[in-house]
């Protein structure tokens, strides 16, 4: 296995999984999300996840994907790696939205585990391999069984590490043995996909996070990841009890996307909390409780 440690990973060490901001009367609203972009590589992200789960990708049509990764890119390109994510459960479809993906010039691609088929390890082998052998654009696998409904297997991922494209995995799974035994084995360089779990992902030796909380914490997401690289475990063990709650308010209460979007507009960051169908914004029940959940991480907003 390659030492990562030493250098600053190509696509990014603090990415945020973007959410994708929508006007009052629905449409994607692209200066929004180009002015959320420049805000959070401001404060601290060197990568952004755009139209992943948190993007609500599955509600967005093929050009408004696009369209949100045309903006992001003229927002920030050059300043922060920009990963589009272009996986579906067709694998034609995937490699339809890499190839346009690629002609707009992202640094990498997001492709999720194919969900609902349940395809077999061969499948997800076979999915995977002809998405990213359909453009050069570096790929980034994300294993995320409690959405896909299967798991990438250990003896997968290091076959899938074989291809030149692929060269990274989110991890949303926390099965740490089988992440350690890949990464033992491989020069995949993995990311926690669980915001409160990124302490012990990196001490394992995952290379960064892509969040959710890290749209309204990012410089102390920031904190974290360095202090980690400076090996300054005190600090570390320090700032990630003081994220906890503020990771349990964004993403335990309600679906991410959803507690992302209500605390950015309490921020004064977006204009509005609007999701599509089938999510819905919180109810005075949930935003009671994430208003607790915040305040207890130092968090106040009225």
């Amino acid at each position: 296995m390659a030492d990562n440690s030493a250098n600053t990973p190509a696509l990014g060490t603090l990415l945020t999984a973007m959410v994708t901001p929508f006007t009052k009367d629905g449409t994607v609203d692209y200066e929004q999300a180009a002015e959320l972009a420049s805000k959070l590589v401001d404060d601290g992200c060197d990568g952004l996840v755009v139209t992943g789960t948190t993007g609500e990708t599955s509600t967005l049509t093929d050009e408004e994907n696009l369209g949100m990764f045309r903006a992001v890119k003229d927002a920030v390109g050059g300043r922060a790696a920009i990963i589009a994510g272009t996986g579906t459960n067709d694998t034609a479809h995937s490699v339809h939205l890499s190839q346009r993906a690629a002609s707009i010039g992202v640094d990498g691609l997001l492709l999720v585990t194919p969900y609902y088929n349940k395809p077999s390890q061969a499948g997800v082998r076979a999915h995977f391999e002809t998405v990213a052998s359909s453009t050069d654009v570096p790929v980034m696998l994300y294993d995320i069984p409690g959405r896909s409904s299967i798991p990438i297997a250990p003896e997968t991922m290091i076959r899938l590490a074989q291809h030149p494209n692929i060269v990274a995995v989110k991890d949303a799974k926390a099965d740490f043995i089988a992440a350690t035994r890949v990464m033992a084995e491989t020069d995949l360089l993995f990311y926690s996909g669980d915001d409160g779990l990124t302490l012990p992902w990196m001490a394992l030796g995952a290379v960064g996070l892509v969040g959710v909380t890290t749209h309204v914490a990012t410089r102390r997401f920031r904190e974290l990841i360095d202090a980690i690289n400076a090996n300054d475990l005190g600090t570390a063990r320090k700032i990630n009890f003081e994220l906890q709650p503020v990771v349990r308010a964004t993403m335990t209460r309600v679906q991410g996307a959803v507690a992302a979007k209500q605390i950015l507009k309490w921020q004064g960051v977006l204009p509005n909390s609007i999701v599509r169908l089938p999510l819905v914004e919180p109810d005075e029940a949930e935003i009671e409780t994430i208003r607790e959940d915040l305040a207890e991480g130092g968090l106040v907003y009225s």
